[in-house]
C-alpha cells in the first residue's frame, strides 16, 4: 500500500479549492477606509451653522507599517481603482483561516494524536 501523501489526505479537494482561489488575487492593500466629512476653522463658513454643511468627503486609508499608524487621504477616483485590493486583503485572511481549519482537519484524519506515554496530566 502507497503510503499517504498530503495531496492525498483527507480535505484534498477543499485545500485545493482554497489554494486556488489565493492563486486568483492579484493585489492586496492592509488597513482600513474611513470617509469623513469635517468642519473647518473659520467662523462664518457654513460648515459651522446649524445644522452644518461639511466638508468632504475626505476618504482616509490608515494601516500599520513598522508598528506606527500611516495615514494617507485617497481620491474617490483612486478607492475605486483600489477597493478590489482593500477587499482581497480580507478575503485573502479569510481564506488562509478556512486553509489552515481544512489542514488541521486532514491532519487529525490521517494522523490521530497517539495516547500520551507516562504523565497523562
Amino acid at each position: 500500500m502507497e503510503p499517504d501523501t498530503p495531496t492525498k489526505l483527507p480535505y484534498q479537494a477543499t485545500r485545493a479549492a482554497l489554494a486556488a482561489q489565493l492563486a486568483g488575487i492579484d493585489g492586496l492593500l492592509p488597513g482600513s477606509i474611513a470617509v469623513r466629512y469635517m468642519r473647518c476653522g473659520k467662523p462664518r463658513c457654513a460648515c459651522q451653522a446649524d445644522p452644518p454643511a461639511l466638508h468632504g468627503p475626505y476618504i482616509q486609508w490608515t494601516r500599520t507599517v513598522a508598528g506606527k499608524t500611516r495615514s494617507r487621504y485617497l481620491s474617490p477616483a483612486q478607492l475605486a481603482r483600489y477597493q478590489p485590493w482593500f477587499d482581497n486583503t480580507r478575503r485573502v485572511k479569510d481564506l488562509i483561516a478556512k486553509l489552515e481549519i481544512a489542514s488541521l482537519h486532514a491532519l487529525e484524519q490521517a494522523d490521530p494524536p497517539s495516547p500520551r506515554h507516562g504523565n497523562t496530566r
